[in-house]
């Protein structure tokens, strides 16, 4: 119930004192909305086949739901689907003058056959087929005047006079319902009236179930009434009133031998015949719709076709919920069962339920921490204070404000503390039974949470500044000193949760998990809890812990540390639990309260772990299997092969019908191997390689068991370029490639020997040349020497004739006969001018220089012999004193004639006359 924020605070605390329907402990319940089945808005009828498919009668067409998705199948004439059953591998309906059935083609996908061609000499008036029953080898259709029996191929027609308004088959006979006669018999194609039928002359027949023999007989605002096959009864039962009043429409016989009722105008009664009791699903108890169209039961699940909208509801389950769908409630923070009375705190205030209606306790409005029954008392912490809750009183004992959590002091009989938004306050229970209150001073900040350690040790988590270890005093009105722990390895400081654990002091922290030692003072990490990291500890029954995760799936598990371990994953529990808030709490032997941010929770844990042990998951449905291009058949005996340029993406869609909201595993092998969980029904994979895969598929249970899997295999054929032809292509092109390469090595081989051998030889005439060369240049420098021993040993027989001259003409007086002298003189200087030397000189050095003497007269053609005798030496780099003898003169006139030599060569006198004439 919401209220605009203008109404004044009296108003509300009047209208909220209570509410205005009975609420339920109810199982979840699941609606699916026109938007999600993409249909019409009413659902006339409901059919499921063996696998748990479900098929519903819509005004738009059959309605098709695999377990995860919903199909519209249209008929020819898109006329309103009245009714439909499931019959073996066919689906029949009947529509406005329209009956058939529809089957499944190799894809999965719904083909209809029409029956109406079947019938002969009959015309329609009009006719809707509101109901269709399989008798034997028949499937009779019935409209509201005539009966259509499908048999062996034809179609036989039973016109009775009067109106029919159902039918149904009872100790093998098929029992027809008329509107003014009451129960007849369709016996041999007639209808035969039933003895005793006054009562319901002038009554609507809506629908008939068996019941204990016979037939309960539900009619439209008289009630139930009871056949036993020859005595018509009314139905004496508390329900049979609330029937009447509002309008049933639907009866079901469930299979946990309680009963329900589809009514026009309140849902549905689930009415238990044993203890003559019953729970209403309808709006204020989360159906979208109070018009309850058709019903179905399929082992645990119990569906619903309304007249704007499908439900579905998990029957016999282990975990029912109330939920409050006015939002006057809001989350509930704590909940206590004092004096056999249900109380929940949340943060609009306190309630309680008296009679299934959940009531308001006046003055309570505002944010509720804790409940809790102490000392025989019934204590709320509160926003504004504490209170104790007496009926629908409540009184305060306590101002401080925020009353987080209270526990009593060890080895005290009437002591106890309490955290609250400014410290620690003390609370003492009188004789007289008067609570007295008073702060402990010393202490400051908010405690969320505490724990005893001793009876003047107390542990105390500041919500942003870590942990407490505070001392008290032995009357608990002061703190003596408090310790805080910052050593390395301690849990952070933001949000610590304390837990005291067979009387060990034990922290969560940001999801890790430590202990105190008081052997060394220090926190340490707490090796029992540390496959539990990041999740939070819901409760601690005995010897068995209650954990939640803290993100994630916020699944639920029960363990003893041990071998004992039960996992809870039941999607509307995981959905609605309250981060950082949820709290367990035990009432009675076997009931676990969870509080959820919409009501609460009720745990069976016994009768949860017993189903979960004798009860098999169904193995999934892989309805089919598709790439970017089309579907493949999965049911077929052909092998599903993809091209490849289509499995860039490839779909697998699964289905487990029989559970509701299911999860599955998968793993797939082959190429690549890929595993991981999908909760929606579609599997996919994205850019997987050419080859031949698997896939496993398995229902996942709300205990993270697993079903056998189902199995699917595929194969994804390789790519162009890696196909058979394609590859005796490359096999051709690899040989063509190989014997090219071979034919090229040896052109290039013999190329290259080729290149070797003009190389080789070039190199061994290189080498000759340069053998040559050496061996001239051995000779040139012979030669040179050779030039040099004859040049020199002129110069030296020159030098020592002038040396004999110069000696005969120092001595000429001596010589008495002049004649001899100039004998002498003369063969001297003949000797002297011996051309025979000159010409060896001259052979030898044009040996040495082949063309000088022809090169320098060609250019200075005006050099006389001498001057070319002087060029020689001078090529030769003979000094002036070497050239003197050779020449038989002096040095000074080998000066002069160097310089008149130099005037004929026009030679600056800058530059060197030797080093000109040897580069000449």
């Amino acid at each position: 119930m919401s209220l605009p924020k203008a109404v004044s605070f009296i108003v509300c605390l009047f209208l909220i004192t209570l509410f205005s329907h009975a609420q339920n402990l109810l199982p979840p319940i699941y609606n699916y909305s026109l938007l999600e089945y993409k249909g019409g808005s009413k659902n006339w009828g409901l059919a499921v086949n063996e696998k748990g498919e479900l098929f519903v009668a819509n005004n738009k067409g059959l309605l098709h739901y695999d377990g995860e998705r919903w199909h519209l199948n249209k008929l020819p004439n898109n006329t309103i689907i009245r009714s439909v059953a499931a019959v073996g591998d066919k689906i029949y309906t009947g529509s406005y003058e329209e009956f058939g059935h529809w089957k499944k083609n190799e894809l999965g996908f719904l083909e209809y056959t029409s029956l109406t061609p079947l019938i002969n000499d009959h015309e329609f008036t009009s006719e809707e087929f509101w109901e269709i029953l399989p008798v034997h080898d028949s499937i009779l259709f019935r409209s509201f005047s005539a009966i259509y029996i499908f048999r062996n191929g034809k179609v036989k027609v039973i016109d009775p006079p009067e109106v029919i308004s159902d039918m149904m088959v009872y100790q093998d006979r098929t029992i027809v319902a008329l509107s003014t006669r009451g129960l007849c018999e369709l016996k041999e194609d007639q209808l035969i009236p039933l003895e005793n039928q006054n009562q319901l002359q002038g009554m609507t027949i809506t629908d008939m179930i068996l019941l204990n023999g016979g037939i309960l007989v539900g009619t439209k605002l008289n009630g139930c009434y009871f056949f036993d096959g020859s005595t018509l009864i009314p139905w004496e039962t508390q329900i049979n009133e609330e029937l009447k009043l509002h309008q049933l429409n639907k009866l079901l016989l469930l299979n946990t031998d309680k009963m329900a009722f589809g009514t026009i105008k309140n849902g549905v009664y689930i009415f238990d015949p044993v203890s003559d009791t019953y729970q209403i699903l309808n709006r204020g108890s989360g159906l979208q719709n109070n018009t309850v169209l058709s019903m179905l039961q399929f082992r645990d699940q119990f569906w619903l076709g309304l007249d704007n909208g499908i439900a579905r509801a998990r029957l016999n389950y282990p975990i029912t919920y109330y939920t409050d769908y006015s939002g006057a409630l809001g989350m509930v923070y704590d909940i206590a069962n004092y004096n056999d009375r249900l109380y929940l705190g949340s943060n609009t205030g306190v309630f309680y339920f008296e009679d299934d209606e959940l009531k308001f306790v006046n003055g309570s409005l505002g944010h509720v921490w804790d409940l809790e029954e102490v000392d025989g008392d019934l204590l709320c912490g509160h926003n504004t204070g504490t209170y104790k809750i007496i009926d629908n009183k409540f009184e305060k004992i306590s101002d401080v404000s925020g009353g987080y959590e209270i526990k009593k002091v060890p080895e005290q009989y009437n002591t106890y503390i309490q955290g609250t938004y400014n410290g620690l306050t003390k609370f003492e229970k009188e004789q007289q039974g008067n609570w007295q209150v008073k702060k402990i001073r010393g202490v400051g900040f908010p405690i969320k949470q505490l724990c005893f350690e001793s009876p003047t040790i107390v542990w105390a988590a500041h919500p942003y500044k870590g942990l407490f270890r505070i001392h008290l005093k032995e009357d608990y009105d002061e703190i003596l000193r408090t310790q805080q722990y910052h050593d390395e390895g301690s849990p952070s400081e933001y949000n610590i949760k304390i837990y005291n654990i067979k009387n060990q002091i034990v922290f969560n922290s940001e999801g890790k998990w430590y202990k105190y030692d008081p052997i060394v003072d220090r926190i340490i990490v707490f090796d029992e809890f540390q496959r539990f990291n990041d999740k939070e500890l819901l409760f601690v029954d005995n010897d068995h812990f209650w954990f939640v995760e803290g993100e994630g799936e916020k699944e639920i598990i029960n363990t003893d540390l041990k071998t004992d371990s039960l996992l809870i994953s039941d999607l509307p529990l995981r959905e609605r639990l309250a981060p950082d808030s949820q709290k367990m709490v035990r009432i009675g032997d076997s009931t676990l309260f969870v509080t959820l941010n919409d009501g609460f929770a009720n745990i069976n844990p016994s009768k949860l772990k017993s189903q979960l042990d004798n009860v098999a998951l169904p193995k999934p449905n892989i309805t089919f299997i598709r790439d970017e291009m089309r579907p493949y058949a999965t049911t077929g005996s052909d092998e599903i092969e993809m091209a490849y340029p289509d499995s860039r993406i490839i779909t697998v869609q699964v289905a487990a019908p029989e559970l509701m909201q299911a999860r599955y595993r998968y793993r797939l092998e082959g190429a690549k191997v890929h595993s991981g969980y999908a909760e929606n029904g579609f599997i996919q994979f994205q850019n997987l390689p050419h080859g031949e895969y698997q896939i496993q598929v398995f229902a996942v249970g709300i205990d993270n068991e697993v079903s056998e899997p189902a199995l699917l295999e595929f194969k994804i054929a390789p790519p162009w370029f890696l196909s058979n032809l394609m590859i005796a292509i490359y096999i051709l092109l690899t040989l063509a490639t190989i014997a090219t390469i071979r034919w090229y090595n040896r052109r290039k081989l013999t190329r290259k020997q080729r290149e070797l051998e003009l190389r080789m030889k070039k190199e061994q005439d290189e080498r000759m040349a340069e053998l040559e060369r050496e061996k001239l240049a051995k000779e040139v420098k012979l030669k040179q020497n050779e030039l040099a021993s004859t040049t020199l040993n002129i110069a030296k027989k020159n030098e020592m004739i002038l040396e004999l001259k110069n000696m005969l003409v120092v001595n000429k007086d001596k010589f008495s006969n002049s004649q001899r002298y100039r004998s002498f003189i003369k063969k001297l200087n003949n000797s002297i001018q011996d051309t025979e030397d000159w010409k060896r000189f001259e052979v030898n050095f044009k040996e040495l220089h082949e063309d000088f003497f022809e090169r320098l007269l060609k250019k200075y053609p005006i050099l006389t012999p001498k001057d070319l005798k002087l060029c020689a030496y001078l090529k030769m780099n003979l000094s002036t004193k070497e050239i003197a003898p050779l020449m038989a003169i002096s040095i000074r006139g080998v000066e002069i004639h160097r310089y008149r030599l130099r005037k004929k060569l026009k030679i600056n006198s800058s530059e060197n006359l030797s080093n000109f004439l040897i580069t000449f």
